[in-house]
């Protein structure tokens, strides 16, 4: 079943909340010690960029369990490997476009999804490899018992600020035909 998006809330409480929550992460962005930003580039840094918020990329969605979740192995920005365990799958309505989008849980997380994609923004208005989504069990699922899958909430790894991180690049099933036009955009240079 596709899932249009959520239009069941506020839209200006929603926008708030959404703009709220990236005061935070660019205070976190600019103090604090584990920022991805090097600390050399703090003084000049002025806050992440986005796509404004827009509900329309937000979608409460069933999560499509495999009978059979298969282990996978992902390369990294940096030749490494991680493995995660393909769980899922969420089926959504994009400007009109059905889309399949793969979750993903790391080994032994029974708590939280990572759900990595590529689209039509990427090297022109996002990340070149990609943004991620991080979903939590249960707190992120509706009373229907569907997932909240929020693009506006989507974020770029910190290998895009920094290349002393090591990240996961997005699996192919999860590069996808459509523009997301959500989120967090290219780092300023």
């Amino acid at each position: 079943m596709s899932t249009d998006g959520d239009t069941d809330l506020d839209p200006e409480a929603y926008d708030e909340r959404v703009r709220q929550d990236r005061r935070k992460k660019d205070e976190f962005f600019a103090e604090h010690p584990r920022s991805p930003v090097p600390q050399s580039d703090r003084a000049g840094f002025s806050g992440l960029n986005y796509f404004d918020p827009d509900p329309a990329y937000r979608f409460a969605a069933t999560l499509h369990e495999h009978d059979d979740p298969e282990r996978i192995t992902v390369e990294t920005t940096q030749d490494g490997a991680r493995e995660y365990d393909n769980v899922g799958e969420f089926r959504i309505t994009v400007d009109g476009e059905d889309v399949t989008i793969q979750a993903y849980r790391s080994p032994g997380d029974e708590h939280r999804l990572w759900v990595p994609f590529r689209d039509e923004t990427n090297g022109e208005w996002t990340y070149p490899a990609g943004r991620y989504l991080d979903l939590e069990d249960p707190d992120d699922r509706t009373a229907g018992g569907d997932w909240l899958v929020d693009f506006n909430e989507a974020y770029n790894p910190y290998c895009a600020y920094s290349e002393a991180y090591e990240c996961p690049l997005v699996p192919m099933e999860n590069w996808l035909d459509v523009a997301i036009t959500a989120g967090e955009t290219l780092p300023d240079e």
